[in-house]
């Protein structure tokens, strides 16, 4: 009896774990597909049919369209970083991260917790200028 109640805690203990789990799964699944963006806490991430360049160019140009102002930019082979604020003074941060030869990473962070709206809104000014 007593080895029953301490399976049965055990197990009720690590369930909600299992459950997190099985819903991070969930999503990276429906994450990986064409046109569809993950945002978890306060970031949005999207990975682009485009390459690297093609797709900071879209950036640069994103960015400039929707009248931020530039603060700092970086880039490497591998990746390229914007820094930008909007005219309220709210920090916008870009992340390009090369997948492949032919797909890049997008993450974007809008503001100290993050803003789905605006988020998704240079997302899709990004990739208007991908034309994808």
């Amino acid at each position: 009896m007593l080895l029953r109640r301490l399976f049965l805690c055990t197990a009720l203990a690590i369930m909600p774990g299992i459950a997190g789990c099985l819903a991070v799964a969930v999503g990276a699944g429906a994450a990986a597909g064409v046109g569809t963006y993950a945002y978890v806490t306060g970031k949005l991430t999207s990975t682009v049919d485009a390459p690297l360049d093609r797709t900071f160019d879209a950036t640069t140009k994103a960015l400039e369209t929707m009248g931020f102002n530039p603060v700092s930019t970086d880039r490497d082979a591998f990746q390229g970083r914007f820094v930008s604020k909007m005219a309220d003074d709210t920090e916008v941060k870009v992340d390009l991260a090369k997948k492949t030869e032919t797909s890049t990473e997008v993450s974007i962070r809008v503001g100290t917790f993050g803003d789905e709206k605006q988020s998704v809104a240079i997302l899709d000014e990004i990739k208007k200028n991908l034309n994808l």
